[in-house]
């Protein structure tokens, strides 16, 4: 660590702002004339004490709304070429990233990253409901793994329902790389009283281009994805710190933490940084493993 104090924090806040704004490590290595090691133990160092900011701050949230999706990345090769690819570290495969959006806000109250399995969907739900202060109607969509993660975190204290998109083919020629149609969408309520006004996953889905769009590792068709599944947890997490705290919404003209009522007053990294900087044993911790669901 004592070699990262010596970069200043004009400079590595200007390097997690790059990382945010959908710049490869390479390109900020470049841009900023830092080398790769310098950038790649930022990453490690930031995203750990990021994701604990976010264990410690994003609590007792009130809210009336929520909207949960799962977002698809890989990590060093797609799940299919894993077992031909060279050296695959463990972890290796599918990445997959759930969200939770708070809708009147745009608060991202809760991620996580790995499968896409029932086990990862209850840790995922429990989590949202320990930062929640209230009852809330809760969406999602048509992934079964939610209905058993749900109950478990919220029992009947919660008005949830499914969205469930229905898809038609994607037009010839398009097959490979475009998303199939969706040709309508099904609604399903599952515990408590939904308001069929709201039964949406909009907002989730709008974070999830956001998401593509500021991280690097999330691009389709680039070499810019994640090689180590550790990475790619601190990059999101160091997202959801820029998205939640610095960043400015356009619609909100605040910042989502502002709007959520966590804060009265807007972050920087620098601020952010100088508090990393007086926390080193949060640096030695990694709460970040991938749990073999094959």
């Amino acid at each position: 660590m004592s070699g990262m104090n010596k970069l200043p924090i004009a400079k590595r806040a200007q390097i997690l702002n790059l990382l945010c704004e959908g710049s490869s490590m390479r390109s900020v290595s470049r841009l900023t004339d830092a080398s790769i090691n310098t950038v790649s133990k930022l990453l490690v160092d930031a995203g750990r004490f990021c994701a604990g900011f976010h264990e410690a701050k994003v609590r007792g949230v009130k809210a009336r709304r929520v909207q949960v999706d799962e977002i698809w990345s890989f990590t060093y090769a797609k799940a299919r070429n894993v077992k031909d690819a060279k050296a695959a570290p463990e972890g290796a495969g599918d990445t997959w990233t759930w969200t939770a959006i708070v809708a009147d806000t745009k608060l991202i109250v809760a991620h996580l990253v790995g499968g896409r399995d029932g086990e990862y969907a209850r840790e995922f739900m429990c989590d949202v409901r320990s930062r929640l202060a209230n009852r809330v109607q809760l969406t999602s969509d048509g992934h079964k793994a939610y209905l058993q993660a749900v109950e478990d975190a919220f029992g009947a204290d919660v008005d949830y329902a499914m969205l469930e998109k229905l898809f038609g083919q994607a037009p010839e020629g398009q097959r490979r790389y475009s998303p199939p149609v969706i040709v309508g969408t099904r609604t399903r309520c599952c515990t408590g009283a939904p308001d069929p006004k709201h039964i949406s996953t909009s907002y989730a889905e709008r974070q999830n281009l956001t998401m593509r769009m500021h991280m690097r590792r999330f691009t389709r068709l680039t070499n810019g994805f994640s090689k180590k599944f550790e990475n790619h947890a601190h990059m999101v997490a160091i997202y959801a710190v820029w998205y939640n705290w610095i960043r400015i919404h356009k619609t909100l003209r605040v910042t989502p933490a502002m709007a959520a009522g966590l804060t009265d007053r807007l972050w920087g990294w620098e601020e952010i940084l100088a508090l990393m900087d007086v926390d080193q044993p949060t640096q030695k911790r990694s709460p970040y493993k991938k749990r073999n669901t094959n």
